[in-house]
């Protein structure tokens, strides 16, 4: 495994179907999980997720995706020029890299991974049979994609931007 510090943070409701997904995606990569690698789920994202993400080199964000690519998607994220807002489900991954670099003076190396889901509108932690097989192919992604550190976007003609191998610019150790 690379020598990154990386961060698997999958959010949604597993309450509510394939909601569940990015919760489920990192209770299979925490299984995984070693030296380097911290995995955290939760409802939702928080501004309090800030300092967990100044403290590594690499974020994995993870969520459900309704109208997505199937079975999964992949894309670089940097931080949002505006719109940080403080209520409930308004904080996106971008808008906590902003934060992340303004509080902390960190900006890591981030992307966005949306595993497609179908059915959102039941009150059941049963994902959906598709959204079982989209897991199922997005958790051999990002699995290989931890061990060898080597991320790409997906899908996309000629995969438009990838990162493999060496530290991250600004992966100063985080005081």
């Amino acid at each position: 495994m690379p020598n990154f510090r990386t961060l698997v943070l999958g959010w949604g409701n597993p309450g509510r179907g394939d909601d569940g997904l990015g919760p489920a995606l990192a209770g299979i990569i925490e299984a995984q999980a070693d030296d380097g690698l911290t995995v955290e789920s939760d409802y939702q994202l928080q501004v309090e997720d800030a300092a967990e993400i100044a403290r590594h080199d690499r974020v994995v964000f993870v969520d459900a995706d309704r109208s997505g690519p199937e079975p999964f998607s992949c894309r670089r994220l940097a931080p949002a020029e505006t719109g940080l807002s403080f209520t409930s489900h308004s904080v996106s991954p971008e808008a906590l890299l902003k934060l992340t670099g303004e509080l902390f003076g960190r900006e890591p190396e981030t992307w966005l991974v949306g595993i497609r889901g179908y059915d959102f509108d039941t009150f059941d932690e049963t994902l959906s049979p598709r959204a079982r097989a989209n897991l199922a192919a997005t958790a051999g992604f990002l699995s290989d994609a931890l061990r060898d550190g080597c991320f790409e976007e997906r899908p996309g003609p000629g995969r438009s931007e990838s990162t493999c191998g060496g530290r991250p610019a600004d992966s100063e150790d985080v005081k």
